[in-house]
């Protein structure tokens, strides 16, 4: 599957659902795995570590 269909495919669930109150959370849980993911190589990574 490609990243596309699978974007299309959440989009399709929000309209047909009505379950807008999901995308916040989503957004969420992304820039926090993008926020983890881009630090593990710095010197902030201990620090972003002790808040989880």
């Amino acid at each position: 599957m490609s990243k596309l269909s699978i974007l299309g495919e959440f989009w399709q669930f929000l309209k047909v659902r009505k379950k807008w109150w999901l995308t916040p959370i989503v957004i969420t849980l992304v820039l926090l795995g993008a926020l983890i993911v881009f630090s593990q190589g710095s010197a902030l990574a201990p620090f972003i570590y002790t808040l989880f």
